[in-house]
């Protein structure tokens, strides 16, 4: 199972949030914990996109990951 790190200050609100009960904490840590998602996802796409086995795959993550990414389509080569 692969590790993942997060920031001291989401630790500390995960903290508060389950352990002290403050559930004003919500909505900050919904927020980083899905920016925290995308970013995972992201560097998934890119190292599928720099390992797949066929050029196919890898066009199909590239073409992903820079949609996700945001880079116009006029942009890519």
């Amino acid at each position: 199972m692969k590790h993942i790190q997060i920031s001291e200050e989401l630790f500390i609100k995960l903290m508060r949030y389950h352990c002290l009960e403050n559930y004003e904490l919500q909505t900050e840590i919904e927020k980083e914990l899905n920016k925290k998602l995308d970013s995972i996802t992201m560097r998934s796409l890119y190292s599928q996109y720099k390992t797949a086995p066929t050029e196919e795959e890898r066009q199909k993550a590239r073409k992903e990951y820079l949609d996700r990414r945001g880079v116009p389509g006029s942009f890519r080569w």
